[in-house]
């Protein structure tokens, strides 16, 4: 059974990744403070080791405390001899997965193939969801194609590395916080659009400094939800960061208040709160800023 869109969303203020084939790592990653940990089976493992390393990580999905952090697992990618097994793997996977995160998306068969796999492989029926990364100039190009692709799907993710290659772009390019604003309103738009969740990609970076503050600052300030991490000392930063004020949040709880009476009584005629019009856009907005202050 495919599970329907996230309602309200779950937290990623910060997303921390961590290489799937380092049980030290794994064994801490709960303790860092995080709102979501991201285990990956791509890029951080060799491929001589993608077995071993994807045993390892369901083991430790059902036989770690993982706490409050919402659990995700980037699997490798569709167009390799792991993908399959991978998604076989996690769909019966025990333990608090929430969502898989699929690498280099360009279209939307790449998410729907997925999808499909999962819903064969068994797993429980709200779990796990989908996230995207769109990392490769095709997969910018069919953001909105790719946003639309299934209900498992709650996130789209900009993936800086390997799209800053497939662009071209230089070392110092790639670095230009300003130069990726374009791709950054393209991914935003589309995961809007379709009520999904913007999570920026990671700051290349190790440690969280003036660049790093700035490249999420300006993701903060475009309306992503997060950003992801890369070093534990990237957490708390990013946590302060995508914590909305009081004003924002009272704002949100206003409409959701309004919205609730209203529907109370009946649901008829137009709701109104200070001057703006409450419709269902406005409400998954006010519901995005609650998640990043109490979580899923």
């Amino acid at each position: 059974m495919t599970p329907p869109a996230c309602d309200p969303p779950v937290r990623r203020r910060s997303c921390l990744s961590v290489p799937g084939s380092a049980p030290d790592k794994l064994a801490k990653a709960a303790a860092r403070g995080a709102d979501e940990v991201v285990i990956d089976l791509e890029d951080a493992v060799a491929p001589a080791a993608k077995e071993a390393a994807r045993a390892a990580v369901v083991a430790a999905l059902g036989g770690l405390d993982w706490g409050g952090a919402s659990l995700a697992v980037r699997v490798n990618g569709r167009e390799t001899p792991w993908c399959e097994e991978d998604l076989a793997a996690l769909a019966p996977a025990p333990g608090p997965l929430r969502s898989i995160v699929l690498p280099k998306v360009e279209a939307a068969e790449d998410v729907a193939f997925a999808a499909q796999l999962l819903d064969a492989g068994g797993g429980a029926s709200a779990l796990p969801r989908l996230q995207a990364l769109i990392e490769t100039a095709a997969g910018v190009a069919r953001a909105q194609e790719i946003a639309a692709a299934s209900p498992r799907l709650e996130a789209l993710i900009v993936g800086y590395a390997d799209l800053a290659a497939s662009l071209g772009r230089t070392a110092a390019g790639a670095a230009d916080v300003a130069l990726w604003d374009p791709i950054r309103e393209l991914v935003l738009l589309a995961a809007r659009a379709h009520g999904l969740q913007a999570i920026d990609g990671p700051y290349l970076g190790l440690q969280p400094d003036t660049a790093f503050a700035a490249a999420a600052q300006r993701a903060c300030d475009q309306g992503y939800d997060g950003k992801w991490a890369i070093h534990p000392a990237q957490v708390a930063p990013l946590n302060e960061l995508f914590t909305p004020g009081e004003a924002e949040v009272a704002h949100a709880r206003a409409v959701i208040d309004a919205l609730a009476a209203a529907e109370r009584e009946g649901g008829q005629g137009a709701v109104e709160l200070d001057g703006q019009m409450l419709d269902e856009p406005v409400r998954l907005a006010a519901l995005r800023v609650l998640a990043r202050v109490d979580g899923p």
